[in-house]
This record gives structure tokens, C-alpha cells and sequence, in this order.
């Protein structure tokens, strides 16, 4: 089999060699992610771990599993910066995000920590006060809360039943910028949202928040641990990304949701970049 092409001017690889080519790089890239594994073994990973998350997600779920994280890696020290703006992983020297949906930057490796669902919620003392909405059109009569839409536009709401797709463009009353404040304004009756399915489905099962339109879904969200490379993964970020995926597997947290495990909701994702992040495997 010919791998190269030689001529009097030029050396090429022919399509045999390209593709030996490919799957020798791959090959020798988990290599060396082997070689770096178990030279990690050799020594307790240590040194500062700057951690970027969304807020609602740092409140509700990171303040709960850092302390154990802390308590397994006494080496590991962590700045955690927690925002809702678009951050630049590389350029801003963060070594871990954890983000909420697509993030279209192919330099990045993503790893999935579980896909979450989402809920049209009220408080029973907002639907007393107001009335239940007798159609999603009829959302619109309504007080709705949502996050600011992308470059200003204003927020559209889809609702799928089987194959059906129903949008509503929702005029918000209440334009908030982090979901878990989204949440607590839904608990405190101020009105209707899409409330994270951690957060809803324990209030829906309790009785203090009420469902809408259980017979529709509405669009889930990936949740990601994001690093820069998987070459040269330094010790104390590839223990936070091992520990977020045990976590993640425990199925606690932003993974429990009574909801889905009762009804089995399909996951429908939301649309996103045709440019997807490169997977860890």
C-alpha cells in the first residue's frame, strides 16, 4: 500500500497515508494521556484550582459538594468565580467552567454531567391570586419571569407534545439575569417561569409550586464541565473533573429531579451551534 506520493518537486501523503496519519495522532494523544494519568497517581494533586460556574448552579449545588472536594484534596486550594456572563476560559486563566447548555469553541473539551429538565411552574398563591393560564398563548395575560434574551431580543418559549411544537413570544414583566433568583421569585408568587427541574420538581412533589401544562415539555439543558485540553491535564483539574462526574453519577443534586424519574420525560435539547465542543471520552 503506497503512503506517499513523490514527485521531482514535491513529497504528499496519499489518502491510505492521511488516514494512517489521523489515527496515529490520535493513538499517540492517549499516550500521553496515559503517561499523564498515572503520572498523577505518583502524588497528591496540589496547588490553586480556578473554577468559573454559573450562579444559581455555584448556590445551589457547588456549595454543597466543595466542602467534601476539600476534604478529599487538603493540597488543592479553590477560586471560584461565579457569573452568569460569557466567560474566556483561556484568555481569563480559568481552569474549569461549568456551564449550563452549548458552548460553540472547538479549543475546549467538554464533559456531559447529565442533561437537566425544565418546568413551566407557579406558586398555588399567585395562581389564586391571578388564575391558572388556560392555554400557553394565554401566557402572554400573565406576569412571566425570564432571563434577558440573547443581544436583547425578547424570550421565546417552546412546548413540545410528541412530535407538536408550539412557541410563545413571552413579553417578561420581570427580566432577572440568574435562574436561581428566577426560582425564588416563582416560590414567593411574583409569577410564572421555567424553573431548572432540581430546583422545581422537589416544590412541584411538595405542593408549594404547581405545574402548568404537565402535558408539554419544555427544551432540557446540558450541563458541562469545560477545561482547555485533555494533553497535559493538570493534577488538580482532572480530580475536580473526576469528582464532578462521581457526583454527576450518584444521581443527587442537579440529577435529582422526582419529576422525570416518575414520568420519564424524553430529553428534547435545546438548538444550539452546529459547532460542538470536543467530548471528553
Amino acid at each position: 500500500m503506497r503512503l506517499v506520493q513523490r514527485t521531482t518537486h514535491s513529497v504528499r501523503l496519499t489518502e491510505a497515508g492521511l488516514a494512517l496519519k489521523g489515527r496515529c495522532t490520535e493513538i499517540l494523544s492517549r499516550v500521553d494521556e496515559a503517561i499523564d494519568y498515572v503520572s498523577g497517581l505518583n502524588s497528591r494533586p496540589k496547588g490553586l484550582l480556578k473554577i468559573s460556574s454559573r450562579i444559581g448552579f455555584g448556590y445551589f449545588v457547588l456549595s454543597r459538594i466543595l466542602p467534601a472536594f476539600l476534604d478529599r484534596y487538603p493540597g488543592i486550594d479553590v477560586s471560584l468565580e461565579l457569573t452568569n456572563r460569557s466567560v474566556d476560559l483561556v484568555a481569563e486563566g480559568i481552569d474549569v467552567l461549568i456551564r449550563m447548555g452549548h458552548m460553540p469553541d472547538s479549543r475546549l473539551v467538554a464533559m456531559g454531567l447529565g442533561t437537566m429538565q425544565r418546568y413551566l411552574c407557579a406558586a398555588p398563591s399567585y395562581l389564586e391570586a391571578r388564575g391558572s393560564p388556560q392555554s400557553i398563548q394565554g401566557l402572554k395575560d400573565h406576569i412571566t419571569i425570564e432571563m434577558p434574551g440573547i443581544n436583547g431580543m425578547r424570550p421565546t418559549w417552546s412546548f413540545f407534545n410528541n412530535e407538536h411544537e408550539v412557541k410563545c413570544e413571552i413579553p417578561p414583566r420581570l427580566l432577572v439575569n440568574d435562574p436561581g433568583m428566577i426560582y425564588q421569585l416563582v416560590l414567593n408568587g411574583a409569577g410564572i417561569a421555567c424553573v431548572s427541574g432540581y430546583l422545581s420538581g422537589p416544590e412541584i412533589d411538595a405542593g408549594r409550586l404547581v405545574r402548568l401544562f404537565p402535558e408539554w415539555t419544555l427544551p432540557s439543558v446540558e450541563i458541562n464541565v469545560v477545561y482547555a485540553s485533555k494533553r497535559g491535564l493538570a493534577p488538580t483539574v482532572r480530580a475536580f473533573v473526576e469528582y464532578m462526574k462521581q457526583t454527576a453519577a450518584s444521581g443527587k443534586l442537579w440529577m435529582d429531579d422526582p419529576i422525570a424519574r416518575l414520568s420519564r420525560i424524553p430529553l428534547r435539547r435545546r438548538r444550539t451551534s452546529k459547532r460542538p465542543l470536543r467530548r471528553a471520552k
